[in-house]
C-alpha cells in the first residue's frame, strides 16, 4: 500500500469532518434562532440557511486537495510529502469548516435577536473561509 493513499483519504475525510461539525453547529443555532423569532412573533430570516451551509465548501476543498495529491503522486511527487500534505492540509481545512460553523452559529443567534448585521456576519464567515482557501492553494504549491 502506498502511504500517499492515506494522505488522500485524510485530505477528504478531515475536511468533510470539519464541514459536518461546522454545519451541525450552524444548523442547530439557526433552528434555535428561528424558534426565538417565531416565539416572539418576529419574521424568521431565511438567510440563516446560508449560515448553516457555509461550512460545506470545505468538503469541496478537501476533495480538490485529494485529487491534486493523486495527480502529484502520479507525476512523481514523494509519497511522504503527499501523506503530510493530506494530513495537515485536511486538518487545517477541516478546522476552518468547524470554526466557520461556530461563527455562523453566532451570526444566526445575533441575527435572530437583532435582525441586523447580516453583511458583517458574512464578512466574518468569509474571513474564516479564507483560511481553507489559503491552505488549499499553499498545499498545491507544496505538491507542485
Amino acid at each position: 500500500m502506498n502511504i500517499a493513499f492515506i494522505g488522500m483519504a485524510a485530505a477528504l475525510g478531515l475536511s468533510a469532518a470539519g464541514s459536518a461539525f461546522g454545519a451541525g453547529f450552524a444548523g442547530m443555532a439557526s433552528v434555535g434562532a428561528w424558534k426565538k423569532c417565531y416565539a416572539s412573533g418576529k419574521a424568521a430570516p431565511f438567510i440563516m440557511i446560508a449560515f448553516s451551509g457555509a461550512p460545506l465548501t470545505q468538503t469541496i476543498y478537501g476533495f480538490l486537495l485529494m485529487n491534486f495529491i493523486k495527480s502529484a503522486v502520479t507525476g512523481g511527487a514523494d509519497a511522504g510529502l503527499a501523506l503530510g500534505v493530506g494530513l495537515f492540509g485536511g486538518l487545517a481545512i477541516g478546522l476552518s469548516g468547524l470554526f466557520q460553523g461556530k461563527c455562523a452559529a453566532a451570526a444566526a443567534d445575533a441575527l435572530g435577536a437583532t435582525g441586523k448585521g447580516t453583511a458583517n456576519y458574512f464578512i466574518v464567515i468569509g474571513i474564516v473561509e479564507t483560511v481553507a482557501l489559503f491552505t488549499l492553494v499553499f498545499s498545491l504549491l507544496l505538491l507542485g
